[in-house]
């Protein structure tokens, strides 16, 4: 059928062009182009390219539709071998008579990402620049969260981990112009989110279901962050603005270019972009753990109070360039650098309580077992200025072509190299203990008094403090921390038509992609001891006194710290003044390096069975090898030896998909989709620790026999798209997952044990006793079901000028799940246990009015409460809990090329928040207050 087609197409030719805005002259993605013969459409790419294969000769009315603009005919001749040109400027609707609503710079936005979502083959949400530019969302998280079904865990206020239809980050994947971003973090695959300004997107595609032309990993969704393409002539923006952080009361400052043309009569185009923010911002939290008496009453053990001090600065840079050889052929290669810095000083007071007699429990109260003060900072050398800095950056570069090979047959390709880092040079720590007791030193016990607070925290101590300028030096260290990850990526996709009903449009999809993973941590970590006393108590020192105004309450202001000039101008490498001591425990087992393989390929075959009807057909073959080594290390300190194991697999994922649309304006879709998500790299390092500690012994280990998470995902989705430019739509999924990934914990672990999981390694446990063994591996099954609704509209059905301007945006996400096969540490499986991370209950809310000069908006987002870690049983779960926060921004255009903005983010104050095991039992409560910017932007 193929060399059918392909013989036919010989007497054919090939109708391409560009589709643009007459009013700025950009590229509309998403454009439907259709023939006057036969069933005869294609959709335009993101730069708002079109083409038509294998085209018999003749005369043809070539027609576009685009939601938001008028729809525009023009006549094409074609002759055999010929590849036809017709390019379109459209009008929007605002220019029609009959039309009263105004397209101003945020609804052309909608419009874009509302086409290109109307005429994706597969579930997706898109939003476009202009659309993230109408909430107050510096970075490319915070944009995410207003996506149906996506919420966000933060830090520091800011927006990271995704998660997507109630899936956890480690089963979602994110791309940039399709190439998947390597992680900087040194466990897991996670992309912090936070790391790329949002300035820096043209458009962010959230694929809720794959096709087998796309990267598998991706169980809950996939997030291609799609840069900008040069475009269709000169292009200037820039934007300058400064903000404020009360926390604190620190400053923001940011600021943005853009510039971009076409040369050489077009053929030539290129755009180059930046980015810099600079945020000074903070928390203040209050931490808990919680234990239980021998009578199952619960008590807050520790208390952690913490203030940090943060700036993060942003530097991103982006360039695109493509050169079109002729109508046939054409050239592109993009580029894009992110670089975060963070600095950091925290400082923790932690104080412990034990029981003062375990026969009674809580009856017979409280002793007070320590209190410590613990400063988080950096040396003043390589731009830490005394504070810990945490340099990440990510970068990616890409080069390839598309080409239509004779008049049937189109092919892209694109090679690719990307790198992400994470480098902590000089992290320092030190540690004053201002009491610390044990019932063999001699001293009396301090009795400490629980105090009930309110709503905020449950219990609070009360105890005869010792003077803080008494504490004594316990701890002095320092650590060097590296994580580097690099990918080289090439993938090949060809396309020809293959139709098996005459008169529909059919065309088969085919290609192959190879992904070259190279991972390593490389930590040190080192202890120092001071040779004379000069150190040796906190008022011996220069110190900070965090008193009197703190978030979370003044009782819980944590007091007298060392301050990080004093932390940064020790010279620790001077034999005169420290002593210097290696602590390979707490790095040996965490350093490993991974090399992966991933070679993949596909059939995809896309066929319409009627004027309303389309089918999507395929598999995708993916073949993954791993080559990962890890140390054995005995009673945390000695390394007894390195292991390397190489492991490989083969996963099929088939994949149907409909798509039927009844009228133009209505679409009904319904997939039957697999997808993967690999282990995280730790976990599958093949390391090895043991603690010897009596009854809390411990064997902590990873496992390179760990499989791949295979999901099937059965989803139902229906889509009413309103001419003036909006969406209503409501869908079903569910998910079926196996293999999943969780803590495992065994209580009874033996030396025959160890002996059959780790063979040919030398034992590095005793026999005749018990230990503590803690192990990533495969659950049974999870079940994951929901739905989610979502309106996105321009009221103009409202009377009068002022009422037509208002526009909502609202949406709600329902998940459930139910994990099977996971055991509690004495090898009982546990009942009722949802999938980690899955939010029952996601929302969305915002009101808009706008006009050709000002916007403005106020945006809501909630997320419920949801398990986000196991413990070895229910009581020690620890829970992510509920998050509201309420955004307000305005923006005015005095002059046809600038406007002044108004942000402000987290209205509410909303805290980020844990507990363990119940709602009443919280591990953290971290606030960061709200923040506000103010800026000017131009744009030409």
């Amino acid at each position: 059928m193929v060399l059918t087609t392909v013989a036919y197409a010989q007497s054919g030719g090939v109708i391409s062009g560009k589709i643009k805005e007459k009013l700025n002259n950009t590229s509309l993605p998403g454009a439907t182009v259709r023939l006057n013969v036969g069933n005869r459409y294609t959709i335009s790419d993101q730069n708002g390219n079109y083409e038509f294969l294998n085209v018999p000769a003749g005369t043809y009315e070539i027609e576009v539709r685009y939601m938001g603009y008028q729809p525009q005919k023009q006549l094409a001749t074609l002759v055999v071998g010929q590849n036809v040109s017709k390019n379109f400027s459209l009008e929007d609707r605002s220019t029609a008579m009959d039309e009263v609503v105004v397209m101003g710079d945020h609804l052309r936005g909608q419009a874009r990402a509302l086409n290109q979502q109307k005429n994706k083959a597969n579930i997706s949400n898109i939003i476009s620049a202009d659309q993230v530019g109408r909430f107050p969302d510096a970075n490319i998280g915070d944009a995410l969260k207003r996506v149906p079904g996506i919420t966000m865990q933060n830090d520091q206020g800011e927006a990271r981990n995704i998660i997507v239809r109630g899936l956890s980050p480690e089963l979602n994947s994110v791309t940039l112009n399709g190439d998947r971003i390597p992680s900087a973090e040194g466990d897991n695959r996670n992309v912090q989110m936070d790391l790329i300004p949002s300035d820096m997107i043209s458009s962010i595609e959230v694929n809720k279901t794959l096709t087998p032309d796309m990267d598998a990993d991706a169980i809950g969704g996939s997030v291609n962050l799609i840069t900008r393409a040069s475009p269709n002539g000169q292009r200037i923006s820039a934007t300058l603005a400064g903000g404020y952080n009360p926390i604190h009361t620190t400053p923001i400052y940011t600021g943005a270019f853009v510039y971009g043309n076409r040369f050489a009569d077009n053929k030539f185009g290129m755009v180059i972009s930046g980015s810099y923010n600079n945020n000074h911002m903070g928390s203040e939290s209050v931490e808990g753990k919680w234990e239980q008496d021998d009578f199952g009453n619960a008590y807050l053990s520790k208390q952690d109070v913490r203030r940090y001090d943060v700036q993060r600065a942003r530097r991103s840079i982006a360039g695109a360039f493509d050169y079109k050889i002729d109508n046939n052929h054409s050239l592109f290669a993009n580029i894009m650098y992110n670089w975060r810095d963070d600095w950091e000083n925290r400082y923790s007071r932690t104080t412990e309580v034990e029981l003062a007699d375990d026969d009674r429990g809580v009856d017979g109260g409280f002793i007070l077992s320590s209190i410590s003060r613990e400063d988080k900072a950096g040396a003043n050398e390589a731009r830490g200025d005394g504070r810990r800095i945490e340099t990440q950056r990510v970068q990616n570069y890409s080069l390839g072509g598309t080409h239509i090979l004779g008049s049937s047959l189109d092919m892209d390709w694109t090679v690719s190299y990307s790198k992400a880092s994470e480098k902590k040079p000089h992290e320092r720590y030190i540690n004053y203990m201002n009491y610390e007791w044990d019932d063999e030193s001699g001293d009396a016990p301090i009795p400490v008094q629980l105090v009930q607070t309110g709503s905020k925290w449950p219990v609070d101590y009360r105890f005869i403090a010792p003077d803080p300028n008494s504490s004594v030096l316990d701890e002095l260290t320092e650590n060097q921390d590296y994580t580097d990850e690099g990918e080289f990526g090439a993938k090949l996709n060809l396309r020809v038509p293959l139709s098996v009903i005459e008169g529909q449009k059919g065309r088969l999809r085919f290609g192959g992609r190879l992904r070259l993973k190279d991972k390593k941590r490389a930590n040190a970590f080192q202890e120092f001891s001071p040779l004379t006393d000069a150190y040796k108590t906190l008022g011996s020192i220069q110190t900070v006194n965090w008193t009197g105004d703190f978030v979370p309450g003044n009782e819980y202001a944590p007091g007298l710290f060392a301050s990080r000039q004093f932390i940064g101008g020790l010279n620790l490498q001077d034999p005169s003044q420290f002593e210097r001591e290696d602590k390979p425990d707490e790095y040996l087992t965490a350093n490993y390096k991974a090399k992966e393989r991933i070679l993949a390929g596909y059939l995809r075959w896309d066929q319409d069975l009627s004027t309303k009807l389309s089918m999507i057909a395929g598999v995708r073959m993916e073949n993954t090898h791993i080559n990962y080594t890890g140390n054995v290390v005995e009673n945390e300190e000695e390394l007894s030896g390195v292991r390397t194991v190489e492991n490989s697999y083969t996963n099929f994922l088939p994949n149907l998909s409909f798509r039927y649309a009844p009228q133009e304006d209505f679409i009904l879709r319904a997939a039957i989709t697999t997808a993967l998500a690999r282990p995280n790299y730790y976990a599958l390092a093949p390391y090895v620790s043991s603690v010897a500690d009596g009854d809390d012994s411990q064997i902590s280990a990873g496992n390179p026999d760990l499989k791949a998470t295979y999901s099937w995902n059965f989803d139902l989705m229906a889509e009413k798209y309103f001419k003036s430019v909006g969406i209503i739509s409501g869908g079903l999924y569910y998910k079926k997952l196996s293999n999943f990934i969780y803590k495992y914990s065994d209580r009874n672990y033996t030396t025959e044990d160890f002996a059959n999981d780790f063979p040919g390694t030398s034992n590095i446990i005793p026999a005749g006793e018990n230990w503590l063994f803690v192990q990533d591996r495969n659950g049974d099954k999870v079940d994951v079901y929901g739905f989610e609704i979502a309106i996105q509209r321009q009221l103009d059905f409202l009377p009068g000028k002022f009422l037509k301007g208002f526009g909502v945006y609202a949406n709600y996400t329902y998940t459930k799940s139910k994990a099977k096969g996971i055991s509690d540490e004495d090898g009982n499986e546990r009942q009722d246990v949802t999938l980690p991370k899955t939010a029952p209950h996601m929302l969305n809310g915002s009101l808009s009015w706008e006009n050709t000069t000002f916007s403005a908006r106020v945006s809501a987002n909630y997320t419920a409460a949801y398990i986000d870690e196991f413990g070895p049983d229910s009581f020690s779960d620890a829970y992510y809990d509920s998050q509201f926060f309420l955004d307000a921004n305005a923006s005015y255009r005095f002059t046809k090329y600038m406007r002044v903005f108004i942000e402000a983010n987290n209205l509410t104050n909303q805290a980020l928040r844990y507990y363990q095991g119940y709602s009443n039992q919280p591990m953290q409560r971290e606030f960061y207050k709200p923040r506000y910017n103010l800026g000017i932007k131009f744009d030409m």
